[in-house]
C-alpha cells in the first residue's frame, strides 16, 4: 500500500538495538498522516524484563531513545493478574499508580502511554499501535467483527471496544488466549481495536511493515474507489460561500473568545472531504449522532455544531443566531463547539493558536473519513453515552492533550493576536513581521514580491511553530488584490487584530524635473494602497468586533517622519506621508465605533535597510545624484550628513519601531495619533 509520508523506509543496520529500530519505526509511521494523526498512536519494544513505550503526549514523528518511558516488566506480569476496585474511578486510580510505580527512572518525570499494560501483553519485541484512516473505517463500521473475520479470516484478532486502560488490557489479555487455544496457538498478524485502532506486532521490522502494508491494503481493496469524498451524497454548495467565510470567521473568533479577551484561531476547510459531509443532505444526522473515537472526543470534542445558512439573511442576524446556537451546543454538550459544521460552506475548527486549530481541523477530517468508509461499508458504529462520558472525563487523556498543546502555546506582548504586515518581503516589514512572531503573533507576510514574502513566512514557522506565519501576495495599488490576501488571512486564521500598512516606495527628485509616472507611483502606493488595504480590511475587524463588543484591534500606517515635517527634493514621498496621517485621523474617528484604534507611527531614517542602502535604487545613491546634499561627493557623506542632523546621532532601527508598535497596541486609550521615532530629529508639536 502506498502510504502518505515522504520518509522512506528506515535503512536497519545489524548494529542496531531494538531501541534504535523502534525508534526509526516510530519515526517512519508517525510520519504519515494517514496513519498517526495529531502525535497519536504508541509504540515499544522489549529488551529483557524492561519494556520501553512511548512517552505520553510526545510525537511519534520526532521519537528518540530519550522519548521513550523504561518500565519494569516484572512489575506488569503482577498487575496483568490483578485485581482492582471495580468502580471506575477508583480502579483508574490504582490502575495509573501501577504504572507509575513501573517506571524505572521516575526521576525523569515521564509518563508511559496509558496502553502501557496492553504494550506488555503483546508477545513479540516490538508492538506499533496505531490510529489509520483506513483501519478504523472497519473498526468503526456497525458489524466490524463480522466483516473483518470475511477481510482477514484467522489472521487477526478483534478487540471489542472497552474503556482504556485497565479493562482494555484485561479484554486484550482475554482475547490473546481465547485466539491461541482456538488457533492452535498461531500469532495473528494484527489487532484490530473496535473504535480505535490498528496493533501491529512482531519481533523483526519486515514483519511489521509487511503486516501493516496487508491489512490496509485488504481493507482498501474492500472499500474501493473515492470512499473518502463521495459515500454519503450528492454535494451542495452555498451560492455565494466566500461571503459567508467572511463574516463566519470573524465571528466565531469573537464569540468563541475567552474571558480574557483573546480571539480564537479559525481556520476553514472546504476540501472535497469536508463537504463530502457538510454539502449532504445527510451530513447533520451523520455528524451529529455522537462521536466514533476516543482521539475524536480529545481534540474535537464530542460533538461538533452544525449551523445553517439562510438565503439573504442580513450579518447582523447572522452573527445572532450564532451566538444564539453556540450558547445552545454548550448548554446540551457541557462544552463551546471546537468544530463547527456550516452547510454548504465549510468545516471550522477553533483553537488557541494556529497549531491547535488546524490539529482539531485535521483529526475531524480523519473522522469525516472515517464515517465516510464505514458509510461505504454499511454503516458506522458510534461510540455508546457512556463510553463518551469516560473519554471526557478521563484525567489522562486531559494530560495527553495538555502535553501535546504545551509546545504550541505562545506567549509575548501580543500573543494570541493575528497580524497582517504589508510590504514584508524584506527591510522595515520584514523586520516587523519577525518581530510581531516573536512577541507572540500569528504573522502574514504579504508583499508584491510573493516568493520571498513566502520564503521569509516559511523560516518563521520552522522556528516559531507551524503555521506561525504566512507569505501571501498583494498588490496594495489593487483592490482585489488586497481582498484576495485578505481572504487567504481569514480562511488560515479566522480573521486578524491588526493590520500593519507599511508598503511603500520612494522616488526622490527636484519638483522641476520629477517624470508625472514616478510622482503616481508614490502617489498610489503611499497614499491609495494605505486607503485600500483599511477599505479591505475594516469589515473583517468590524464583524470580529459585533460578536465580541469588548474586543479592540489596530490598524498602524508606518509612516515617516517626511509625513511630520516638508523634505527637500522628495515632496512626492512627503506629499504621500503627510495625506497618510490625514487618513489616519479621518480613519480614526470612523473606526473607532467598530472596536478599531487606527495610528501612525513616523521611524526616522533607516539607514541600514535597503530602501537607504541598497548600492544600485537606496536613497543613499538616489540623494548623490540628485544632489540633495550640497557638495557631498560619496554615499558616506550623504549618511554622515543625515545622521549629523539626529540628536543622537543614529539612524531609526526596526527595534525602535517595534517599540512604538506594541505601545500603541496595548494603548487602549489612543487613536488618530502620530507617533515620532525620530531619534528626537522631528518632536510633537
Amino acid at each position: 500500500m502506498t502510504t502518505a509520508t515522504t520518509v522512506a523506509w528506515p535503512a536497519f543496520a545489524a548494529t542496531d538495538d531494538p531501541l534504535e529500530v523502534i525508534c526509526k519505526l516510530s519515526r517512519f509511521y508517525g510520519s504519515d498522516p494517514t496513519i498517526v494523526l495529531a502525535g497519536g498512536g504508541n509504540t515499544s519494544c522489549k529488551i529483557g524484563n524492561r519494556l520501553y513505550v512511548k512517552a505520553s503526549g510526545t510525537s511519534l514523528a520526532t521519537m528518540d531513545r530519550d522519548s521513550f518511558v523504561t518500565m519494569d516488566r516484572d512489575k506488569f506480569d503482577v498487575l496483568a493478574n490483578a485485581t482492582l476496585d471495580e468502580n471506575s474511578d477508583t480502579r483508574e486510580a490504582q490502575y495509573k499508580t501501577a504504572i507509575n510505580d513501573a517506571r524505572c527512572e521516575p526521576q525523569r518525570g515521564q509518563r508511559p502511554s496509558v496502553e502501557v499494560l496492553l504494550h506488555h501483553l503483546v508477545p513479540s519485541t516490538y508492538v506499533v499501535h496505531s490510529h489509520a484512516t483506513i483501519v478504523n473505517a472497519l473498526a468503526c463500521h456497525k458489524d466490524g467483527k463480522q466483516l473483518a473475520r470475511e477481510i482477514f479470516g484467522d489472521d487477526i484478532v478483534w478487540l471489542p471496544y472497552v474503556d482504556p486502560g485497565f479493562i482494555l488490557a484485561q479484554t486484550l489479555k482475554g482475547a490473546l488466549e481465547e485466539y491461541a487455544d482456538r488457533t492452535g496457538g498461531r500469532t495473528a498478524k494484527a489487532i484490530l481495536m473496535e473504535n480505535h485502532g490498528l496493533i501491529i506486532f512482531g519481533d523483526d521490522p519486515d514483519t511489521i511493515r509487511a503486516n501493516t502494508d496487508e491489512v490496509l491494503e485488504k481493507i482498501a481493496a474492500r472499500l474501493g474507489d473515492n470512499w473518502e469524498s463521495s459515500s454519503f451524497g450528492r454535494v451542495n454548495r452555498v451560492k455565494d460561500a466566500a461571503a459567508m467565510l467572511r463574516v463566519i470567521g470573524p465571528a466565531l473568533r469573537g464569540l468563541l473568545a475567552e474571558d480574557s479577551g483573546r480571539l480564537k484561531v479559525v481556520t476553514m476547510d472546504d476540501s472535497d472531504i469536508a463537504l463530502g459531509m457538510v454539502g449532504v443532505e445527510s451530513g447533520k444526522s451523520i455528524a451529529c449522532a455522537g462521536p466514533i473515537t476516543p482521539d475524536q472526543i480529545v481534540y474535537c470534542n464530542s460533538y461538533p455544531l452544525w449551523f445553517d445558512i439562510r438565503e439573504g439573511e442580513s450579518e447582523d442576524d447572522l452573527v445572532r443566531r450564532l451566538r444564539e446556537a453556540i450558547d445552545q451546543h454548550t448548554k446540551e454538550t457541557r462544552y463551546p463547539p471546537k468544530v463547527v459544521l456550516v452547510a454548504g460552506v465549510g468545516l471550522f475548527a477553533i483553537g488557541d493558536d494556529f497549531k491547535s486549530a488546524d490539529t482539531i481541523r485535521e483529526v475531524y477530517l480523519d473522522a469525516i473519513k472515517v464515517m465516510a468508509g464505514a458509510t461505504r461499508l454499511g454503516g458506522i458504529r458510534y461510540l455508546s453515552d457512556e463510553n463518551r462520558v469516560f473519554i471526557e472525563e478521563w484525567e489522562v487523556e486531559a494530560y495527553r492533550k495538555k502535553v501535546a498543546a504545551a509546545s504550541s502555546s505562545g506567549s509575548g506582548r501580543v500573543s494570541g493576536k493575528i497580524a497582517i504586515v504589508t510590504g514584508a518581503a524584506q527591510g522595515f516589514g520584514l523586520e516587523i513581521a519577525q518581530g510581531l512572531a516573536r512577541a507572540g503573533a500569528h504573522v502574514a507576510l504579504t508583499d508584491v514580491n510573493a516568493q520571498a514574502a513566502v520564503h521569509a513566512a516559511d523560516q518563521m514557522s520552522e522556528a516559531l511553530g507551524k503555521g506561525r506565519a504566512v507569505g501571501l501576495p498583494i498588490d496594495v495599488t489593487d483592490s482585489l488584490s488586497i481582498g484576495s490576501c485578505i481572504d487567504q488571512v481569514v480562511r488560515k486564521y479566522g480573521g486578524f487584530d491588526l493590520l500593519v500598512s507599511n508598503a511603500g516606495v520612494l522616488k526622490a527628485e527636484s519638483v522641476k524635473t520629477q517624470p508625472e509616472d514616478d510622482f503616481d507611483f508614490v502617489t498610489e502606493v503611499n497614499y491609495k494602497g494605505y486607503f485600500l488595504c483599511v477599505q479591505r480590511a475594516a469589515p473583517v475587524l468590524a464583524t470580529q468586533h459585533k460578536a465580541n463588543p469588548a474586543s479592540m484591534s489596530d490598524i498602524i500606517q508606518i509612516n515617516s517622519k517626511s509625513g511630520l515635517v516638508g523634505s527637500n527634493r522628495n515632496f512626492a514621498y512627503a506629499g504621500s506621508k503627510f495625506g497618510g496621517i490625514g487618513l489616519t485621523q479621518s480613519f480614526a474617528m470612523e473606526l473607532i465605533e467598530d472596536g478599531v484604534k487606527v495610528n501612525s507611527i513616523c521611524p526616522g531614517n533607516f539607514f541600514d535597510g535597503p530602501l537607504w542602502s541598497d548600492p544600485q535604487k537606496g536613497l543613499f545613491v538616489q540623494y548623490l545624484k540628485a544632489g540633495k546634499v550640497p557638495g557631498a561627493q560619496t554615499v558616506e557623506e550623504i549618511r554622515d550628513f543625515y545622521e549629523s542632523k539626529i540628536p543622537m546621532g543614529r539612524g531609526c532601527t526596526s527595534a525602535d519601531v517595534m517599540k512604538a508598535i506594541l505601545y500603541v497596541v496595548e494603548q487602549q486609550y489612543e487613536t488618530g495619533q502620530a507617533v515620532p521615532v525620530t531619534g528626537g530629529q522631528e518632536m510633537l508639536r
